[in-house]
């Protein structure tokens, strides 16, 4: 039989060699190798000797690779004979001139000092700078995020690297959500036929707000008809912007407007009263007033769903037909006052940063914004817009407050935090505060003296569930609002409907998957909610400052729900055909919510089961901001609108916007 080494190779048993034979072979290879690697020497020796006095070889130069950058619509802030100061994507840079690419123009250029250009920057020097000079300005009108709409010009394509920036006060980015629609307070720079920048170039104080108008009883936003007239003389301004025609028409002529009218020969219709005091009469819209009137001008904008009626109106004008609408106005007049500065602020934040910004419009007429013109003026109302006219809400940093506001107290506010937004944390001016006359007294003394204003730690100690539970079980006479209706209310589910409260979860589980989370493997994740076991247990987890609902757990034997943030509390627990009990006996049935999520739970079992519960609380609304029934109440203890409000938004300002004009 053949034999085979390691190796595969074949070998034969004649062919080994003895223990001595092996040995001499490896000595006379290792002799070898010695004589080898002498013989190397020895060359490299010899090498050097031959070349002894000889520089060495110098390598050859490797070809220089310029680094190259280009820069889209950059602001250019300042151009001197060293070189261009640019703001580029929110940071201040600095580059001096280089060789000119082109070689031929002539640093420096000072021409380019404040324009919007393309840079061209080679090893860290300009070598290459074009600006866009061409800039046409006009009131803007509204934007679909890729175009934006310019009275006298009509749709305007946004280039796809365009830039924002606002010039006036500190220099920033924007974009064109930051626009004020409805003034010409920006201009645009024009590149082949499209906007490369946008410069908004200043601030001025904005006198009018455009408030979309919805539907009858606020069904929605679009008009499939507008039927109108005018108690004054009035003017129909269409068609396109190098054709506009204007059609007079006598005071009460109705007209009636559909997609297809003979006007809408362009997408927009103007109607203009001949006199500043003239009333648009909207025939065809109804209000609790009933058929309702407005001030200013009425845009009517075709669109594929349908008519978008816009009130173009002085904002202090739309403030008389909106405090008497969130207030009621025999109110005391110090109560009106901060109503109405708090309603000026809020409308004036949408004004600049609009709600509605592919209609250009900042607001909307209906309980999502502000409510609009629902019911008419009141002599209180307008007396409190007018003694507070131009006046807004700032905050410590220079910001116009968020001035949120709510009905009725439980005796304890809240935070921002129980919206669980990314902006909340930022809000600190909104605090949880006692509300009552002793916590009062000590702060109107605090804003006198320049301390702090509020308990340090009320917010944090609500959050413990004992400490509120004997909170909200109780009645404290010493509250602003111990009297009010909605001071403490009650609610008793005596059956309760599992298939109803699944229904609620998946709904809000669709509007926001981030605040309705499922237990599983040890953690609470997003997952939808398919079906709902037997309810075992219900009970509030966590409170967020003051005291309100933050986290509710429903268990239903192995599954776990918990349903977070106040308002998604008061839907799902809400059962419309449990009547919520105020403390004056009267009762309030058919709730879409539950009038505030400032309550405990007590559950009702059957076995392990829970078939009913029991809601015990106090308050109505979300608790942050202004109550409005603990200023008025405020208000006729002698309190000013002043001390009011800087007592709900703390370290803030009253200033007065026209005053800086």
């Amino acid at each position: 039989m053949d034999n085979w080494n390691k190796k595969g190779r074949k070998w034969f048993k004649g062919a080994s060699l003895d223990k001595s034979q092996r040995m001499q072979l490896k000595a006379f290879i290792c002799l070898l190798g010695l004589l080898l690697l002498a013989i190397l020497l020895l060359g490299r020796l010899l090498l050097a000797l031959i070349h002894r006095g000889e520089e060495p070889p110098v390598p050859s130069p490797q070809p220089h690779v310029p680094v190259v950058e280009t820069f889209a619509n950059v602001w250019i802030m300042e151009a001197d004979e060293e070189g261009l100061t640019v703001f580029r994507d929110g940071a201040r840079e600095r580059y001096p001139w280089g060789d000119p690419e082109d070689g031929e123009t002539v640093w420096p250029d000072l021409s380019v000092r404040e324009q919007v250009a393309d840079m061209t920057v080679t090893d860290g020097s300009v070598t290459a700078v074009s600006a866009w000079t061409e800039k046409i300005n006009g009131r803007v009108l509204r934007t679909d995020g890729e175009r934006i709409e310019v009275e006298g010009y009509g749709w305007l394509p946004l280039a796809e690297d365009h830039k924002g920036y606002r010039l006036y006060d500190t220099l920033e980015m924007c974009t064109v959500n930051d626009l004020y629609f409805g003034y010409d307070f920006t201009d645009f720079c024009m590149e082949g036929g499209e906007v490369c920048g946008i410069l908004m170039a200043k601030e001025a104080a904005m006198e009018y707000i455009r408030v979309l108008l919805k539907t009858s009883d606020y069904g929605g936003i679009f008009h499939d008809q507008v039927v109108l007239t005018c108690d004054t003389d009035y003017t129909v301004v269409y068609g396109p912007y190098d054709g506009r025609q204007s059609e007079k028409h006598q005071a009460w002529e109705e007209l009636t407007f559909d997609s297809g009218s003979g006007y809408f020969t362009a997408d927009r219709i103007q109607i203009v009263p001949d006199v500043l005091t003239g009333k648009i009469v909207l025939k065809n819209c109804n209000r609790v007033q009933g058929v309702p009137s407005y001030k200013g001008q009425l845009e009517l904008l075709r669109t594929e769903e349908g008519i978008v009626a816009i009130n173009q109106v002085l904002l202090e004008e739309y403030l008389y037909s909106v405090v008497p609408s969130e207030m009621p106005a025999d109110y005391p007049a110090e109560a009106l006052n901060a109503q109405a500065i708090c309603a000026r602020t809020y409308a004036y934040g949408r004004m600049e940063h609009a709600g509605y910004p592919q209609y250009g419009a900042h607001v909307d007429d209906s309980t999502s914004y502000q409510v609009y013109n629902n019911v008419g003026e009141q002599e209180g109302s307008t007396t409190a817009v007018k003694e507070t006219y131009g006046k807004l809400l700032f905050t410590e940093g220079g910001g116009l407050a968020e001035t949120f506001y709510y009905s009725t107290s439980c005796g304890a506010g809240s935070d921002a935090n129980v919206w669980k937004t990314e902006a909340a944390p930022t809000l600190t001016y909104l605090k949880a505060r006692p509300l009552n006359r002793r916590a009062m007294t000590e702060a109107v003394a605090a804003m006198a003296s320049g301390s702090p204003v509020g308990e340090a730690d009320f917010g944090e100690r609500m959050r413990d569930e004992d400490t509120f539970a004997a909170f909200i079980s109780g009645r404290n006479e010493d509250d602003f609002e111990a009297a009010e209706g909605w001071y403490r209310w009650s609610c008793q589910v005596e059956a309760l409907d599992k298939d109803g409260m699944l229904q609620r979860l998946q709904q809000r589980y669709a509007a926001n998957s981030r605040l309705v989370l499922t237990w599983k493997d040890g953690e609470y994740v997003s997952q939808a909610i398919d079906s709902l076991g037997d309810i075992t247990d219900i009970y509030i987890e966590k409170r967020g400052s003051g005291g309100v609902a933050d986290e509710l757990v429903i268990e239903a034997g192995s599954q776990k729900i918990k349903v977070i943030s106040e308002n998604y509390i008061r839907y799902v627990l809400n059962d419309a055909a449990a009547a919520v009990i105020l403390q004056d006996g009267s009762e309030m049935a058919g709730m879409s919510l539950l009038p505030s999520a400032y309550f405990i739970i007590m559950t009702s079992k059957e076995g392990q089961n829970v078939v009913g519960y029991t809601l015990t609380g106090g308050g109505f609304g979300h608790g942050v901001g202004m109550s409005q029934n603990g200023a008025r109440s405020m208000a006729g203890s002698g309190y000013s609108a002043e001390e009011i409000l800087l007592y709900f938004y703390d370290r803030c300002t009253i200033r007065n916007i026209y005053e800086n004009e």
